[in-house]
């Protein structure tokens, strides 16, 4: 946190420019960000949104007003970075610690009205922590990067709880009672009033298949959401949460811009559709809770049709609970590496895969593994692309590709 602090300083503190929402967790964090975006947007507001990882243009990590920073707004503002701070090369930041500088300076010259901030692996030592905010969101935590925030569920609750700030209110989403215990426990030693999702706010689908929300002061009902998957329903009443939060701190958000908010976002890789004839479905869900909520989207979405995988992980992932949940579930799976030196290859874990589905082959690219998922589908099969974030923007540069016979 030292090298972020001491650049903001350099920079004459620009993330002190605007009012932040922070969201961290380890599931669903951008999909409520994109909600609570969106929504701000629609109640006039110019926003700022960081979000991580990018998946085919680093661009997309920083948008205002809905649209990714140009190559010239981007380029403009890590020069201007560099100019005030040049100790970020002297003494080298990591890359996130960079962008996240580059975007918060870039923020406050779009002059931009609120930030929609999302953490990248854990909270306490993230980057994005440098902002102060006046509400932050804490989405459903479960296993992920345990080399980093620990073995257990307290543990990495209490590091990603590092967000909270004095007095500040923070959205907690539904969690395991270990997890919730660790947030709680942070909350009160820095008297943050918690909304626990639950207790504090509710979002229930009705029988026409729309949503009712609930919290402390908005009543909202007939909401629609853009997003697919039963797990977005979670996601929308943390953001709607949030949302009556800052609208409650003095960002004014009606009721009427977050229905349209939730509405109209927009989130890629997150059960996006990139092809016909067959399907061919993305999603970035690489953590064993990830999968579980894949899983119970291709039942609500798929029910019936063939599943097609073409499955890439990286190396310091924790592969084996997804693939066991995962690969019975399939028709066949196609292995394939990512373009990423932490790609680990298939050929690794060939007969580890071979061993939980009946039909399993591991390919040179990804080219190879989705013509073969696409052969093997058919028409009516579902092409399922998942396991890493990398792979699914590997698939998505090429979906407006010409495909070869």
């Amino acid at each position: 946190m030292e090298r972020v602090r001491e650049a903001l300083e350099a920079l004459g503190h620009p993330e002190r420019r605007y009012p932040v929402l922070h969201v961290a967790g380890t599931n669903g964090k951008g999909s409520t960000c994109a909600f609570a975006a969106t929504a701000l947007q629609a109640a006039g507001h110019r926003v700022g949104l960081y979000t991580s990882p990018h998946l085919v243009r680093v661009n997309e990590r920083i948008r205002v007003g809905g649209e990714d920073i140009s190559d010239e707004d981007f380029g403009r503002a890590i020069l201007e970075v560099l100019e005030r701070y040049p100790s970020a090369v002297a003494e080298p930041m990591t890359y996130f610690e960079f962008g996240t500088v580059v975007a918060l300076w870039h923020f406050a010259q779009a002059g931009v009205d609120v930030v929609v901030l999302e953490t990248g692996l854990g909270g306490r030592l993230d980057a994005t922590t440098a902002a102060p905010s006046i509400v932050t969101a804490i989405t459903p935590v479960s296993f992920d990067h345990m080399e980093y925030l620990g073995n257990t569920l307290g543990s990495i609750a209490g590091e990603k709880a590092g967000i909270l700030k004095p007095g500040v209110p923070c959205v907690v989403a539904r969690q395991e009672p270990e997890a919730l215990e660790a947030i709680e426990a942070r909350a009160r030693a820095l008297s943050v009033p918690l909304w626990v999702e639950g207790r504090d706010f509710s979002v229930e689908t009705q029988a026409d298949g729309s949503l009712a929300y609930r919290g402390p002061g908005w009543r909202l009902d007939g909401l629609r959401t853009s997003l697919r998957g039963p797990h977005q329903l979670q996601n929308a009443g943390v953001a709607l949460a949030c949302l009556e939060a800052l609208d409650a701190r003095g960002i004014a958000v009606t009721p009427e811009a977050a229905r349209a908010g939730l509405g109209s976002a927009r989130w890629p890789g997150r059960l996006e559709e990139v092809g016909q004839g067959p399907t061919v479905l993305l999603d970035g869900a690489h953590n064993p809770a990830g999968v579980a909520v894949l899983l119970a989207s291709l039942r609500a979405l798929y029910a019936g049709r063939p599943i097609h995988c073409v499955f890439g992980v990286v190396a310091d992932k924790d592969r084996g609970p997804m693939m066991r949940a995962l690969f019975p579930a399939c028709a066949s799976v196609q292995l394939t590496p990512l373009d990423t030196p932490r790609s680990l290859s298939p050929a690794a874990y060939l007969d580890e895969a071979r061993a939980l589905a009946a039909d399993v082959a591991a390919w040179p690219d990804v080219d190879a593994a989705l013509a073969e998922a696409r052969r093997r589908a058919g028409v009516d099969g579902v092409v399922l692309c998942t396991g890493s974030l990398f792979l699914v923007g590997m698939v998505r540069a090429r979906k407006d590709r010409p495909r070869t016979p």
